[in-house]
């Protein structure tokens, strides 16, 4: 063979090693599934104290690490940062999530709650959102609440810029209204059952379409790189709302277990609470759509966003589908 074809040949061979060599390798499986429990998801509790992904994952050395959300805003902080795989929010605060940057998508639905509404005290006078102007307003903001608190106003033909937003936590929020350094708050359960029941606080307003679904999301990167990991615990889940559907008293028992909250508060919790769904889709794109929309109009999300671009690009249901 003349030696500038040998050449050649050499040539092409070290350049298809070199191609080789630049793909990158397989991501290895990880050695811990970080995700979170929270009172909003009764599911999480189940899941946690059967232990059932601990009992799915042994066998493949992986470790779960459990860490508490006290709200959307914080679940798509740990989400964000990396700190959490998966995270508990509000569909509608995903979306805002995604929409500021935060890649996750929503990939199960662990509740249809009515967790949130406008909570008074008697004392106040406040019959409806528009009442709520110049007053002060306990709001977690970036959470179902404050979604559901900027809609009302602009059903009412008002701001946040027309109330005096106080920004806490949940459990804060509602220890505000009850120590009158508040004059409302955007409730969540179950801290507003405790507060209904144990402080005589009434819900001014409620809408329960405008409560978003609760999802379970999950870091996009998490999900490229381990698509059959998600469809796992997407399983496990669906072990565990299957268990919490028929067995109503355990998953009771484990809301007062871990909210430390009377027998009463938590039925009052769980009687807006359902949990018989478990896929992500076409009634959930329309519900945060919805929101994203109002919030649009709103001026919470800007003109120029493609809201329903963004919502198709959030949810994500063929992980669980894998399962089926």
């Amino acid at each position: 063979m003349p030696a500038p074809m040998l050449a050649r040949r050499k040539l092409i061979a070290i350049a298809g090693l070199s191609v080789l060599s630049a793909r990158p390798a397989a991501a290895a499986p990880p050695k811990e599934i970080a995700i979170d429990w929270a009172t909003y998801n009764p599911v999480s509790l189940i899941l946690r104290d059967k232990r059932i992904l601990e009992d799915a994952f042994a066998k493949d050395g992986i470790a779960i690490r459990w860490v508490q959300s006290a709200g959307s805003n914080k679940a798509l902080e740990f989400l964000n940062a990396g700190s959490l795989d998966f995270g508990s929010t509000a569909g509608a605060a995903a979306l805002i999530g995604r929409i500021n940057g935060n890649r996750i998508k929503s990939v199960y639905v662990y509740s249809q709650p009515e967790w949130t509404a406008l909570v008074t005290r008697p004392d106040t006078g406040i019959k409806a959102p528009a009442d709520l102007k110049g007053r002060r307003v306990a709001v977690t903001r970036g959470t179902d609440p404050h979604i559901f608190l900027v809609r009302a106003l602009a059903n009412a033909g008002l701001t946040e810029k027309d109330v005096r937003l106080v920004l806490l936590q949940h459990a804060d929020g509602r220890l505000a209204l009850q120590r009158k350094d508040v004059d409302a708050w955007a409730g969540l359960d179950p801290m507003m059952a405790s507060a209904e029941i144990d402080d005589g606080a009434t819900l001014f307003f409620r809408d329960p379409a405008a409560n978003t679904w609760g999802v379970l999301n999950v870091r996009e990167e998490f999900a490229a790189q381990n698509p059959e990991i998600v469809s796992r615990v997407l399983a496990a889940y669906e072990q565990a709302r299957r268990f919490a559907v028929d067995n109503p008293k355990a998953l009771a028992a484990a809301l007062v277990a871990a909210t430390k909250l009377p027998e009463a508060v938590i039925a009052r919790q769980l009687e807006r609470t359902s949990i018989t769904h478990g896929p992500i889709g076409a009634a959930q794109r329309d519900s945060i759509l919805a929101a994203g929309i109002a919030l649009q109009r709103a001026g919470v999300v800007t003109a120029d966003t493609d809201v329903a671009a963004q919502v198709n690009g959030l949810l994500d249901g063929r992980f669980l589908a894998a399962t089926q």
